[in-house]
């Protein structure tokens, strides 16, 4: 069973409507006048992370990543639950901790440890509070809006890179993402749809897709602006990015800091089209 036909399966088990149909990036609880946001990710050694990478930015990444899903809900953060899988360094890992928490002004409100063999693992639930109602989802775009993009796409791929081969390109978009939840708050009134880029573009974009019915048009002219140049292809399929991608109304790019990158059309035989043709290959990282 592959990661789209196991959740499928978990479906049938998530019948609250917190839930949102396991179609979203986090759990939405109504609790009187209050709307909490809670996600959760998990990291694993040699597979979100290089191996002998230093903890303190495992730490920062396994933390921010979190934040990034909450800032596509327009979520303000309470706190995170750590769990962390002892080892080398352990004091590292308290120190990055220490860091994204303090930048981030996130408490830090409990969690687990354990000691095993093989690779390492790490997890994170991150807990907010919605700034606006209804939260935005993935399920909200609608023929006729517009498709933006909040920054730049393919710098973590860059990132990895750099650190794996050991130069002395720039490598903090992969060590050290930046969640962006202000943004995230003030487009959360505004946008029929939203989420984190975590996986790809191309990949997220047709969960938008599919979660709202609809087609995503995306214009590479645009795109090309957001890339690393002459590596497009690379940076619409690679993801870890966690830019903010949405779609709602014209003139959004006008107000905020996002670029439009296309438009919403009515469903098509493709969840997403890039210069009207459908692309070719993985769209994106999956498990």
């Amino acid at each position: 069973m592959n990661e789209a036909g196991f959740i499928d399966a978990l479906r049938a088990l998530a019948t609250s409507p917190a839930a949102r149909g396991l179609e979203d990036d986090a759990a939405v609880i109504e609790l009187g006048d209050e709307t909490l946001v809670l996600t959760h990710d998990t990291m694993i050694e040699g597979v979100h992370t290089l191996a002998g990478q230093d903890p303190a930015d495992i730490a920062w990444k396994l933390v921010a990543v979190n934040l990034s899903d909450l800032a596509a809900k327009g979520a303000k953060p309470v706190g995170v639950l750590i769990s962390h899988m002892l080892g080398d360094d352990d004091h590292r890992f308290v120190t990055g901790l220490r860091d994204v928490l303090e930048t981030y002004d996130v408490q830090l409100l409990g969690g687990d440890t354990v000691r095993g063999d093989g690779e390492r693992v790490w997890g994170c639930t991150a807990i907010g509070r919605a700034t606006h109602r209804p939260v935005p989802s993935r399920s909200g775009a609608r023929p006729g809006d517009a498709v933006y993009l909040s920054g730049r796409i393919g710098y973590a791929m860059l990132g990895l890179e750099a650190l794996r081969d050991d130069t002395d390109q720039d490598d903090s978009a992969y060590r050290r993402p930046v969640p962006q939840l202000a943004l995230g708050q003030v487009l959360a009134p505004h946008a029929s749809a939203m989420m984190d880029v975590s996986d790809g573009l191309l990949l997220d974009a047709s969960r938008i897709a599919r979660a709202s019915g609809v087609t995503l048009s995306l214009d590479s002219g645009p795109l090309s602006n957001l890339a690393p140049q002459g590596r497009l292809d690379d940076a619409i399929r690679w993801g870890d990015d966690y830019v903010l991608l949405c779609t709602g109304p014209a003139g959004l790019d006008d107000q905020f800091e996002v670029t439009r990158i296309g438009e919403v059309r009515p469903q098509g035989d493709h969840a997403v089209v890039l210069d009207n043709q459908p692309p070719q290959g993985d769209l994106g990282y999956t498990h």
